[in-house]
C-alpha cells in the first residue's frame, strides 16, 4: 500500500506555493501603492453630496470618490486635505494641497486666480424659503429679507448683484449647513445653494418640510460659470493636462458613470 502521508506531501507542497504565490503578489500590491506618487486633494466636506463628512470622521460624498477614480487614472495616490470653503484658494496658494476638486464652478473671475480643468460635472442654483412666506424668488418678494449664502460662492456673489442692490440683506456664513440652521430658526428668510445640494442637507430631512424652493432656476453664467472644474496653481498645467486626459477617460471607461450612479439618478456631468 501507499503511505497517506507520502500522497498528501505533493498536495501540501502546492498549496504551500500557492499560498506564498499569493502573499507575494499582495506584497507586490501593497509596496506599488505604496510607491505612488501622492496627490493632495483640497475638499470642503460641507455640501452633500458632493462632499460629506460622515461621523466615524472619514470623508465620502461624489467628490471624494471621483477624486479617487482620477488618482487611479493617472496613477497617483489621492490624499484628502479638508478645508473651509472661504479659505479653499488661498490654501490652495500656500500649497495645502496640489488641486481643489469640490465643485467648484468654472467663472471667470477664479480663472483670473486659479488654473481649470474641463468641467467634470453640472450645476443647478436654486433659492429655498419657508411655504407661505410670500417669497417667490422675485426681487420685489425680496426687498426687506436675508439671504442667506455660503462665503466666498458664486451663490454670495449672485445675491449681491440681484438682490442686495434691491434691498435685501446678504448674510454670508462659513458653511451653508449654517445657512440652513438659520433658515429654520427665522433668522434668515431665504437661501441660495446647490439644487441638489440643499435638497439633500435640507428640504429632503424632517425638518425641511416645511420649505421648498422658490422662483426658476438661478441662472447666470458670467456669475455661476459653465459646470464644475478641478482648480489648481497656474504653473501647473501638466497636472493640468494630465487631469483634463482623466476627466475624458473615465468618461468613456466607465469609472465616470459608477461612481455618479452611487449618488444621482441622472448625469451629473449635464450636457
Amino acid at each position: 500500500m501507499n503511505d497517506p502521508k507520502s500522497d498528501s506531501m505533493p498536495a501540501a507542497r502546492s498549496r504551500l506555493k500557492l499560498v506564498l504565490a499569493v502573499l507575494g503578489l499582495a506584497a507586490a500590491s501593497s509596496l506599488y501603492a505604496a510607491d505612488l506618487p501622492e496627490l493632495k486633494v483640497g475638499i470642503d466636506p460641507a455640501f452633500e453630496p458632493y462632499g460629506i463628512k460622515m461621523p466615524d470622521g472619514t470623508l465620502s460624498g461624489f467628490d471624494v470618490d471621483y477624486a479617487h477614480a482620477i488618482c487611479a487614472e493617472i496613477k497617483m495616490k489621492c490624499v484628502h486635505v479638508e478645508q473651509a470653503w472661504a479659505g479653499i484658494i488661498p490654501a490652495l496658494m500656500a500649497k495645502k494641497f496640489d488641486v481643489i476638486i469640490s465643485s467648484m464652478s468654472i467663472t471667470e473671475t477664479r480663472k483670473k486666480v486659479v488654473l481649470f480643468t474641463d468641467k467634470y460635472s453640472a450645476a443647478v442654483n436654486r433659492m429655498v424659503a419657508k411655504r407661505g412666506s410670500g417669497i417667490d424668488g422675485s426681487v420685489a418678494s425680496l426687498a426687506g429679507k436675508k439671504i442667506g449664502v455660503g462665503k466666498g460662492s458664486t451663490q454670495e456673489t449672485y445675491a449681491r448683484k440681484v438682490y442686495e442692490k434691491a434691498g435685501a440683506t446678504v448674510v454670508s456664513y462659513a458653511s451653508t449647513q449654517e445657512s440652513y440652521l438659520d433658515l429654520m430658526a427665522g433668522r434668515v428668510d431665504a437661501v441660495i445653494a446647490s439644487a441638489l445640494e440643499v435638497k439633500r442637507s435640507l428640504l429632503d430631512k424632517p425638518d425641511g418640510k416645511a420649505f421648498d424652493y422658490v422662483g426658476s432656476d438661478l441662472d447666470d453664467p458670467a456669475i455661476f460659470g459653465v459646470g464644475a472644474g478641478m482648480a489648481m496653481r497656474m504653473e501647473d498645467t501638466e497636472l493640468r493636462d494630465k487631469l483634463n486626459a482623466a476627466i475624458k477617460a473615465t468618461r468613456q471607461n466607465g469609472a465616470y458613470k459608477k461612481v455618479n450612479d452611487k449618488y444621482f439618478n441622472f448625469d451629473t456631468y449635464g450636457k
